[in-house]
C-alpha cells in the first residue's frame, strides 16, 4: 500500500501550492523505470539528430502540412536545429514533435501552433494565435511578442513563455508545467487549473483562477477579480526563490517586483462539492 500523505509540516511544497491527496485503498504499480531505461526512455520513432547541425528553409510558398513534413524530413536527415523563415501566421505549425529539437520560427504562427509536443526547444520571433502549445508535455516554448486566447490549454509540463500580452482563458485546465507571461492576461485565466504554476508579470483580467482545483498563480500587477474558489495566499521565501530563478532565465520582470507579487491558490471548497448541502453549494458558487 502506498503511503502518499505525511504530516503537512513535513512538506515544504505546501508553501508553494503543491498538495498531496491520499488515495485510500489504492496502491501504485511501477510499470517502468527511467533509471533502468536510461537513454532509451524516448519515443520509438524519434530521430537521431545533431543539435550542431543546422538547416533553414523558406515557408512562404508552402502550406501548413507541407511545412510540418519539411521539418520532419530535416529531422530524419539528422538536423537538430531547424529555422523556418516566413511562416506567415499559418495554422498548426510545429505540432506533434515528440523529441528534443531546436526549432526557430522567424515570424508569426496562426492557431494551434506547436501543440502536442514533448521535448523540443521552440522560439517564435513573432506572435501566435489561439491555443498555442496546447497539451504540451515537456520542453520550452518562447514567444517574443503576443499570444491569443487559451494559451497553454491543458499544458502538462515544460516552460511556456510569452514575453508580451496574452488573451483570455490562459492555462485553461492546466495540469502541470509553468506558464510565464511578461505582460497581461485576459479573463478566466487559470480556469479549472489542476496543477503547475502560472506567472503573470502584468495585470490579470476578471475571474482569475475560476474553479481551480490546485496549482499556483502569481500576478505582478492588478487583478480585476478572482473566480470561484480562488483565494490569496502568503508569498513565501520558497516562492520568491523559485520566481527569481525562473523569471531570470527568460529576462522577465514583474510589474511591481517579485516580492510584491500576489499569490493565488485554490480555496478547496470545491474539492468536496458533491458532499455539500444545496444551501452550501450556493455559497461556494
Amino acid at each position: 500500500m502506498a503511503k502518499l500523505e505525511r504530516a503537512k509540516s513535513e512538506h515544504p511544497s505546501h508553501a508553494m501550492g503543491w498538495h498531496v491527496q491520499p488515495l485510500k485503498g489504492r496502491s501504485i504499480q511501477a510499470f517502468f523505470s527511467i533509471e533502468d531505461d536510461g537513454e532509451n526512455f524516448t519515443y520509438p520513432d524519434a530521430f537521431d539528430v545533431d543539435f550542431n547541425k543546422r538547416a533553414e528553409f523558406d515557408a512562404r510558398a508552402l502550406d501548413g502540412p507541407a511545412i510540418n513534413r519539411k521539418i520532419r524530413q530535416l529531422m530524419s536527415e539528422g538536423y537538430g536545429w531547424i529555422v523556418v523563415r516566413n511562416p506567415l501566421a499559418k495554422h498548426s505549425l510545429g505540432v506533434g514533435i515528440l523529441q528534443k529539437l531546436k526549432l526557430d520560427f522567424d515570424g508569426s504562427l496562426g492557431y494551434f501552433g506547436v501543440g502536442l509536443i514533448d521535448g523540443p526547444n521552440v522560439r517564435i520571433k513573432g506572435r501566435v494565435g489561439w491555443s498555442c502549445a496546447e497539451n504540451m508535455m515537456s520542453g520550452v516554448v518562447v514567444i517574443e511578442k503576443n499570444a491569443g486566447s487559451t494559451f497553454g490549454a491543458a499544458i502538462r509540463g515544460g516552460d511556456l513563455v510569452c514575453k508580451g500580452d496574452v488573451g483570455a482563458r490562459t492555462g485553461i485546465d492546466q495540469k502541470g508545467g509553468s506558464i510565464l507571461i511578461g505582460g497581461r492576461t485576459g479573463a478566466f485565466s487559470g480556469f479549472m487549473m489542476q496543477r503547475g504554476r502560472m506567472v503573470v508579470c502584468g495585470d490579470a483580467g476578471k475571474n482569475l483562477g475560476d474553479s481551480m482545483y490546485d496549482g499556483t498563480i502569481f500576478v505582478g500587477g492588478a487583478i480585476q477579480s478572482l473566480g470561484v474558489d480562488a483565494i490569496e495566499a502568503e508569498l513565501t521565501a520558497l516562492d520568491v526563490a523559485w520566481l527569481t530563478r525562473k523569471l531570470g532565465m527568460y529576462g522577465l520582470e514583474p510589474k511591481n517586483g517579485i516580492r510584491n507579487m500576489t499569490k493565488i491558490v485554490a480555496g478547496k471548497q470545491l474539492w468536496s462539492y458533491d458532499n455539500l448541502e444545496p444551501a452550501e453549494k450556493k455559497l461556494v458558487l
